[in-house]
Formats: C-alpha cells, structure tokens, sequence
C-alpha cells in the first residue's frame, strides 16, 4: 500500500509541474438546463486519508507569490453564509416548472436521540446534499426535505426511569439534531419540517391504517409473540437473546397475545416483482428477495391414527421415502392432542422450557433440541408408521408448523437424528457419497421413482399426491404477515374502538360505567374511528410504566380509553402503531406538508415522486423498505398515488467507524462529536473529510488528526482566491497548461459527482488547487468562478465566498454547472517509448496524430540512451504506428 501511496503522489506532482510554452485564451460557459452531457469517468487512482497526509506535506513547499499563506477565517464564513442562506430562502423547494426535470433527494431522517449525532451519522447527509446542490445547478427542481423519526422505545424508557414526559425529551432532542445538521451546512429545504410526531403527520398516518382496514388488510388476530412484562411490550425476535430481552436482560414469555396484523403476504409477488427495475444495491435487492423467500415446493399430507391431517410443505418431494421422521414445533396446536399416554410431562416441560426463546434464537442454534410424542403417522405413499416428534428449529409461523424430516439430504434432519439416533435412508444418489448430500440427483431405495434425476422426480411425486388427495404443488414465502400492534405509549394510536357489553343485555349504558362495572370488551366487532374525528391523540400520562397487562399502559388510561357514543359505551384500542408506521410514508408528506385536506394531493405526486435518490444505512436495507413498499403499493392501489414504486434509485453509505476500527456508540468510548470538528476546523473540513475518506459504500475508520490534510487545502484555495481578489482579478490569458488541467477536472468531477465518487472527485480538486498555487500570478477571475461552482457541493461556505470574492451576487447556487470543451480535455501529445529490436531504450513527448515516420525517427535519435544502442548499427526496419510505438529493428 506505501508503495501504492507513493505512485499517486508521483503522479500528481508530474501532473501538476509540466509546461507548456505558449498560451491560449478560453472561454468560460455554464450549463443550465438538462444536466450535462453523458460521460465516462475515467480511471484515477483512489487517494486514502494517508495519502491526504502525504499529498499535503509533500505539496505544501509549492512554490507560490507568498510565502505566508491568508488565514481562512471559517469560523466568520460559516456563519455568514448560512445566515444568508436562511435569510434568502435559498433552498426553498421550487414551484414545480413543466419546462425543468426534477429531482427528490431524500436521506433516511433520523430518530432523534439524546446522544445527538456523532460524525458517523452526516456521511449519508453530506452525501445526498452533494448530489441536491449539483442538481439544482445542472438546471433542476429539486426537493431536498429532512424530518424525524419521533416516535420510539427510547423516548418512552427514559419517562419511565426520570419521569419526564416523551413529548418533552423528543422535542429536546430534536432541537439538538437540528442545529447540528444546520450548522453542517445542509440543503434543506426546513419548511418542508416533518415529525412523525406532530398531530396533523399522526392524522394521516392513522388514515393510511384506516385505508389497509378497509381493504381487508389490517386485521386482529392471536399471535404468539415475545411478551415482556418487564418492557411491557411485545419485542421483535431480533431483540431477544436466549430468552431474555436485549434491552435490560428481561425475562421473556412466548405467548398468545391479541394483535393487529398487517396481511403483507398478499403482496409478497408484488413486492418481489416491484424490484425489477430499481437501481438498487444488489446485495439490498437479494436480501429483500430472501425475506420474502418465494419458493415452489410440494403439500404433503401425513394422517395420523386418530385421522388427524399434518400437512407439510418441502422443496424436496422427490426425497419422500426417505422420510424418517415428523417434526412439530412447539407451539403446534396438534402438539398436545398427539401426545400419547405417559409422554404428558416430558413433553409440556419441552413446550414451555422452548416458550421463552425467540424464532431466531431457535433457528440460530447450533444445539438441536426436541422430545418424541410417543405417537405416529402414517408415510402418505407407503403407508408405515412415522413418528412424530417435538423440535424447536420448527417455528410454528412458518408454513404449518410441522416439517417432514429426511435426514440423509438435510442438514438439521441429520443434526436432529443423530443425536436422537433416529433412522436415515439415503433416496438420492449423488455428490461424494457424504452424507447429508442437500444437491440434485438420482432417485434410489424409493420404489417406482428409481433411477428418475430430481427435476423428474418432483413432478412425478406432486402429480402422484394431487391424485391420491395427499397433496400436491405449492408456493411458499417466508414473508409473515406484519405484526402491529406496540404495547406501549409513545406512538400512534391504532384509531379502532370496540362496543362494550354488560352482564345484561338490557342494560341500560346511561346508567352504568365500565370503569367500574363489571364489563366486557367485544373485539370481534372493530369499529373505525370516523375520519372526520383523527387526529386520535394520546392522552396525557404521568406513570409510563409497563404492568403486567398485555393490553398496555394505555388501559389505564380509563377516562381516554371508555367513551360514549349514541348512548353506549365504548372501548378505545390501547395498543399503539410500531415505529415503523411514521417511517412507512414519511418521503410523501414531504412533497405536500402543509395540505390540510389530504395526505399528499396529486399535484404534488405528480410533481416529485417517485424519490429519484435515496440515501441511508444499509441496516434497513429489509424491514423499513419492504413495509414503505408495502404500504406505497397499497397507496398505489387505491389511486392515492399514480406511482406504482417509492424509491427508484437507493445508495448505502458506508459505516463510519471510531478511531479504534469498532462501531462508534458510548459504551466504546469512540464517539467523536460533529459539534467538536466544526467548532475546530469548521463544517466544510468535516464535509471534505468524509467525502475524502474513501468510496462512500466503503466501512472506514475515523482519524481525527487526518482532517488537516483538507483543512490545508482549504486554506491553499482560499489563500489563492486572496491573491486574485487583491490583484483585481488582472485581465489576462491562462497558459494552455492552466486551461487544459481545468477543463479536465470540470469534466471529471461532473463525471464523479455523477456517479457519486466524490473521493476522487476531490482529488481532482486537490491537483488543481496545487496547480494554480503554484502559479507566478494569480488565475484569472473566470478560472476562480469554475473552481468556486465545483468546490461548492462539497464545501458550501468556501465555495460560496470564493465566488462572492470574484465578483459574484449573491449565491453560486444560481451560477449554473460548468462546462468544458472536450477538446481541451484531451492531450495533443503523448509520452511514447522507443524500442531497438523490441526492447524499451527510451521514451520522447510527441504529437500524437504525427504521421510523419522519419520526423518520428529524427526525434527519436536526439535521445541519448536510444542512440547509443543505434551507433554504428544498421536499421533493417522500422515500425511505426502514430502516439503508440516506434520499434526501430537494427542489424546485430
């Protein structure tokens, strides 16, 4: 790698030190509507922090008109501009012209906590506002939104442990988020604000539930879920570690629990389908592919002896005589039916020993549990008995709970039997003969399937079961419907209200209140809050506790939860909406905030969606985007939106990590604060940093130290813009050198910035700004204006000052993106090699369209080293082919 580091830094200086003896005049011009012209980036080598060390020591005794470099007041610059931005509106969304494209720029927006942001946290901000501000100077509308996330488990454990309301923290924290972002310099557009805490924002997002309850899409059902009474709330499976939460290290129940379910299933083709099409990260793409996991398989039907059914699915139907064995998973409702006489207590220990542990915990483990029920089945084709048997890596919310296990060709089968010492018959024949062998084949000991390769086989078995009514084809995802329900109070209320009944049913409701008579609540028959009456709020609360109600803290919110209607009585729904409802449809909001009448009307749809470019972490590469594609299908579905995609093109940025190569967080003591860099060095320095770092995809360390190499650069642009302002920007003609490296980088950085290479998009700054350092006099003004629109995207204050220096008014924003002219961007002449009889003996600077062989020949023997392996010999002949080679074969 040093040698690697050492090359580039080579490179750069032999760049930046040729001459060119004569001078030419250019033209300055700007594009301004459609962008620029299609190009292809060239191949530049990548600069890392170290060699931003390294480039900056080595370049720092370039020869300039000063020995001692202005000092860049930043501290005075940033401020100034972004006063200026908010006093002007500068990047107020524009009213949407049919005469200009458009591009929504939008950044996965943040739940605010009370840590703040820690630089790892802008490098996706900076990234998105790069591409916003290139974009409104390539001629586009653009909508460049942030918000918050404001709902969440966070706000609602620090009430529990301080007393302090959510409301209150959250907005605390939101203050502290958004005047670190504002200080970074960003973009936004803050008249597009959203929180998914507001009271208008909460209003739609419970008419959006109310739009999927309509369809037939939300409904309540019993689901076995991970209940922490400690938490008070349901947890994802994710969030429970060998049966106790990961928040807190909370003992953890398995078990039924009334919920709201979301049937995402019924979009499980759409939404693998919807991907087609969308420039997407690859690995992004194949995750949401697996967690829908569509796959075609078989229905077998195993019947036990009291004539139960025990339906399973497989991939595998040509491996069934090789079934050994049924699995049930624990919370199979057959589990207890089917337990034979003295099995009893061996089993239901089993049953609830497994209760407590998580789906993924079970499917995770390397240990393979499981107890025999002391009944069987019968094998649907040849009819002997099969046991049946309990496991837990059978997750009874996958499929229908039960697997038919053929341990020869499946590794968890295989686990299981050997270490319950169970049968395993080999039915295909193929691999190395190890088993189990999981790959295709040949049919073996199964009958008349004998000899048939699997392909063959499948068919053969699925079209046997359909006629024996034992089965047949299916499809299968393992996408779950959405469980969500929140036992918990910081979020949207799920605006549904149940009729109450009384032991009478006569009774009199006027006479009566359920919040001391005895009562029931009728669950079957939800009613929807009229839409005339949402915003449904929460009511206020001192005692945010967890109890041992499954219902939640929001049942003892009695005076808000039991209301009166028509003369009966009501129950409210306590359960609240995930937080990922608000984040579900948050990028609609945005484009019509303020509309008071409907979610987003179809003006605004028409005009920004769908989001042209979203920018986020790669850790919800799965959930948030499938359940905003989920709900945006729907949306779609129902003409709320003429859009059948939310996000057309998605970039992860990659994680920042602290200076000790582990994830920033407290525990670590690796986090850096952004307020400390801006406060040090300033905004635009931590902009360049982590644009500079490497590829934006890529994971890289944070060095603090390293920040001065693009503090240096900084300073040596600024310092040349002085020296230009202070000359008055004499009139004069850039050398043809000057010209031609700056219509290189124009072309360049256009092309980065284009595909979001910003690393080498600023080392093509950098080599520039070495370049006009290093002049006798300053550039001219038309030079400095270009430099100042290309440096503005990555660093927006000094590029705004730049150009305020050259006589700009006021901001570079509405200057237009530069231009350059193609045949400046290429070399004339070219450094060719010389070879005698093949072999390099020399190299000379030629033009490279010079069709001229003998001038060529003439050229090549004033090189000394060619000539000396040329003296006294004879030329028998000579290649020559114009700007590649001249091989001069001589006699020996």
């Amino acid at each position: 790698m040093l040698l690697f580091h050492a090359t580039v830094i080579i490179v750069i200086i032999m760049l930046t030190s040729r001459a060119v003896a004569f001078q030419s005049s250019v033209c300055v011009s700007f594009r301004h509507i459609g962008g620029p012209k299609s190009i292809k980036s060239p191949h530049v080598s990548k600069l890392s922090p170290k060699s931003l060390r390294l480039f900056s020591s080595q370049t720092s005794s370039t020869p300039s008109s000063s020995a001692i470099p202005t000092q860049y007041d930043f501290k005075q610059v940033e401020q100034k501009w972004q006063k200026y931005w908010d006093d002007n509106q500068t990047f107020k969304t524009p009213v949407r012209s049919p005469n200009r494209p458009k591009k929504y720029i939008l950044d996965m927006f943040p739940y605010p906590s009370g840590s703040g942001l820690h630089v790892g946290h802008p490098e996706g901000y900076t990234a998105s506002d790069v591409m916003a501000r290139y974009y409104r100077s390539t001629g586009h509308d653009v909508l460049h939104p942030m918000g918050w996330d404001s709902f969440g488990l966070p706000a609602e454990q620090h009430a529990i442990n301080t007393g302090t309301h959510p409301e209150v923290t959250t907005f605390e924290n939101i203050a502290t988020f958004k005047r670190q972002l504002k200080s970074l310099g960003f973009s936004y557009d803050w008249d597009k604000e959203i929180a998914t805490t507001d009271p208008e924002y909460v209003r739609w997002t419970q008419w959006i539930f109310l739009q999927l309850f309509g369809k037939g899409l939300a409904k309540q059902s019993s689901v076995s879920v991970n209940w922490c009474p400690a938490l008070g709330t349901v947890l994802a499976n994710e969030e429970v570690i060998n049966g106790l939460s990961e928040r807190g290290d909370h003992p953890v129940k398995r078990l039924p629990l009334r919920q709201w379910v979301l049937e995402i299933t019924k979009y499980a083709d759409r939404l693998e389908e919807g991907l087609d099409g969308l420039d997407w990260p690859s690995g992004t793409m194949t995750s949401q592919r697996q967690w829908i996991g569509k796959s075609t398989g078989c229905d077998i039907v195993f019947t036990t002896e009291d004539g139960e059914e025990i339906p399973v699915f497989t991939t595998r139907p040509d491996t069934i005589m090789g079934v050994t064995y049924v699995s049930l998973a624990p919370e199979h409702p057959l589990v207890s039916k089917l337990t034979a006489p003295g099995h009893e207590a061996e089993v239901s220990e089993y049953v609830s020993k497994t209760s407590s542990r998580s789906d993924l915990d079970r499917t995770s483990s390397k240990e393979k549990t499981g107890v025999f029920t002391g009944s069987y089945c019968s094998h649907p084709v040849s009819g002997e008995p099969v046991p049946i048997w309990v496991a837990d890596y059978v997750l009874g919310s996958y499929g229908s709970g039960a697997v038919m296990a053929v341990p020869a060709h499946d590794e968890r089968d295989f686990e299981f039997a050997g270490k319950f010492g169970l049968q395993v018959k080999k039915v295909v024949e193929g691999g190395d003969g190890e088993l189990p062998y999981t790959g295709p084949g040949k049919a073996i000991e199964s009958g008349a399937l004998d000899g048939m390769k699997t392909k063959e086989c499948k068919k053969e078995v699925m079209g046997m079961l359909e006629k024996m009514g034992k089965g047949g084809k299916k499809i299968q995802y393992k996408l779950r419907d959405w469980v969500f329900s929140r036992q918990r109070y910081w979020g949207e209320p799920i605006p549904i209200y149940f009729p109450v009944t009384f032991p009478s049913p006569s009774a009199d409701h006027t006479t009566l209140d359920p919040k001391i008579d005895p009562h029931e609540i009728d669950y079957d028959n939800p009613i929807a809050v009229p839409e005339d009456e949402l915003p449904l709020t929460l009511p206020p609360m001192d005692d945010f506790s967890p109890g041992d109600d499954p219902a939640g803290c929001l049942a003892r919110a009695a005076d808000w939860r039991y209301f009166m209607k028509g003369g009966l009585w009501y129950a409210r729904e306590t359960n609240t909406m995930p937080q990922w409802a608000g984040s579900c449809w948050y990028y609609l909001r945005y484009a019509d905030n303020s509309n008071g009448e409907m979610a987003i009307s179809r003006e605004a749809d028409e005009d920004w969606l769908p989001v042209d470019l979203y920018v986020g972490g790669a850790e919800h590469a799965v959930l948030h985007l499938l359940y905003a594609r989920f709900w945006h299908q729907v949306l779609y579905d129902l003409g709320h939106t003429k859009h059948p995609e939310p996000f057309q093109k998605l970039v992860h940025q990659g994680m920042i990590l602290g200076a000790d190569g582990e994830k920033m967080s407290k525990s670590r003591g690796n986090v850096v604060n952004p307020d400390d860099i801006v406060k040090g060095t300033g905004a635009d320095s931590l902009r360049l940093y982590e644009m500079f770092m490497g590829p934006l995809e890529a994971v890289k360390p944070w060095q603090t130290e390293q920040v001065q190499g693009v503090v240096r650069f900084q300073r040596k642009i600024y310092d040349v813009a002085v020296k230009g302002e202070n000359s008055g920007w004499e009139t004069k003609e850039e050398t043809e050198e000057t010209t031609k490296l700056l219509h290189k980088t124009m072309k360049k950085v256009t092309s980065d910035i284009e595909n979001m290479s910003f690393n080498t998009a600023i080392s093509a700054l950098m080599v520039l700004t070495n370049h006009l350092a290093g002049l006798k006099s300053p550039p001219t003004r038309a030079t400095m204006v270009q430099f100042a629109v290309m440096l503005t995207p990555f660093a927006p204050h000094l590029g705004e000052e730049i150009w305020s220096m050259t006589g700009g008014a006021g901001s570079v924003s509405s200057a237009g993106w530069v231009e350059w002219v193609e045949e400046l961007t290429v070399d004339s002449t070219v450094n060719m090699g010389i070879q005698v009889n093949g072999k390099v003996r020399g190299s000379m600077e030629i033009e490279k369209d010079l069709t001229d062989e003998g001038e060529a020949m003439k050229m090549a023997m004033e090189v000394e080293k060619v000539a000396k392996f040329m003296q006294g010999k004879e030329v028998k002949k000579v290649i020559y082919k114009p700007g590649k080679i001249l091989n001069i074969i001589v006699a020996k």
